[in-house]
């Protein structure tokens, strides 16, 4: 199989190989180092708060949210359904359980009107996904948490840059969390972040990311931690990273502009529903996703396959609904998340992706498309 165009890739275009030798000269390379620090700072100018915690991976930042928030077991947080599995698991790892959500048809993401009918006695916490870069209405969520006396946790692993009536995703909850996984808009290779707004229980997390060790007398572990930190390599490729954070979302932006363009006749002739972005809303784009109108996974798997074999065109369907999962099957039944899993398709979305390459990409997609009505 000959892939021309990969549903994603890293691009180093900025200081990052200048940062990791220099990392690598100065001969700080694991957990403790500069370049983490430069880091963490860069990511909270970015988000507008004081201060974000880095972290080994997207994963481990979720789950030392949720520690640091307290979460128990036999507690119930409710999450999307329509989302990447960490974000249950996370909840999960903590002998809690997550209480899934159905999501809107328009935004995929788990309004505060889902929430609402998710909601049980039991309810501790939400955990709202901002889906594939586009914002979900967290201020109403946010509202609806403070009401009823829960927490709020982001998960931005796919939002960094979004913005709702301009302030940031990642500032709206008792704490945040980024990815920075190889296919994310910015990359360390593996890493995350956390932010988590009350300073007492950031630093408990803090403690928590370095094996319980206290702050302030080495190998003193007065309460059993995890070893979720970042290395200062990883680090030194964030910073190059994030120095471009802006011209990166520019790219993604540019990128779904002419994708809508292009295939807004199959918008028009009901093949294919394209992303909703609403008014004060700014979405990061992460990947340019579709939803094909009708003929379900046996359809969009004939799609997918002829676009790889055919075109050199990478996709990928949309995540499997949570409760579809062994571990999370629960019997229930929601209509529009289980919709979206069955017909949605991510297309090609990373920096440097020609406008005339997006054009070949999307003559096959209308092409192949077209011919499977």
């Amino acid at each position: 199989m000959n892939i021309r165009y990969q549903v994603s890739k890293p691009v180093l275009c900025g200081n990052e190989r200048r940062y990791v030798i220099d990392a690598i000269d100065s001969g700080w390379i694991s957990s403790t180092g500069s370049y983490l620090q430069k880091f963490e700072h860069a990511i909270a100018k970015a988000l507008q708060v004081d201060e974000c915690l880095s972290a080994s991976n997207g994963t481990t930042a979720l789950h030392l949210a949720c520690l640091a928030l307290g979460l128990r077991a036999g507690e119930e947080v409710i999450v999307p359904s329509l989302t990447y599995v960490a974000s249950a698991n996370a909840v999960r790892y903590c002998g809690a359980t997550p209480v899934f959500a159905d999501c809107d048809a328009t935004t995929w993401n788990a309004t505060a009107e889902f929430i609402k009918k998710a909601w049980t006695p039991r309810t501790v916490g939400v955990l709202a996904v901002h889906l594939y870069g586009m914002p979900t209405d967290i201020a109403q969520i946010a509202e609806l948490c403070r009401e009823r006396g829960v927490w709020l946790i982001e998960d931005c692993a796919e939002s960094l840059g979004a913005k709702v009536f301009g302030k940031p995703t990642g500032n709206f909850g008792d704490a945040s969390t980024f990815s920075f996984y190889g296919n994310k808009t910015i990359s360390t290779g593996e890493g995350g972040a956390v932010y988590v707004r009350d300073p007492a229980r950031r630093r408990h997390a803090r403690i928590l990311r370095g094996q319980g060790m206290d702050l302030e007398r080495r190998y003193w572990h007065p309460i059993i931690g995890y070893n979720y930190r970042m290395t200062n390599i990883a680090g030194a490729i964030g910073l190059g990273q994030i120095e471009m954070l802006d011209f990166h979302l520019a790219e993604r932006r540019r990128i779904a502009r002419r994708y809508e363009e292009r295939l807004r006749p199959l918008q028009s002739d009901g093949l294919v529903q394209l992303p909703a972005q609403p008014k004060g809303y700014e979405g990061t784009y992460w990947l340019f996703s579709a939803v094909l109108r009708g003929g379900g996974e046996e359809r969009r798997a004939a799609i997918m396959r002829q676009l790889s074999r055919d075109y050199g065109i990478e996709t990928r369907p949309f995540f499997v609904p949570m409760h579809h999962l062994p571990m999370y099957a629960s019997g229930q039944s929601f209509p529009n998340t289980e919709y979206l899993a069955a017909h949605g398709i991510n297309f090609p979305t990373y920096t440097g992706l020609r406008d005339e390459e997006i054009d070949e990409i999307c003559t096959a997609i209308t092409h192949v498309v077209r011919g499977s009505a």
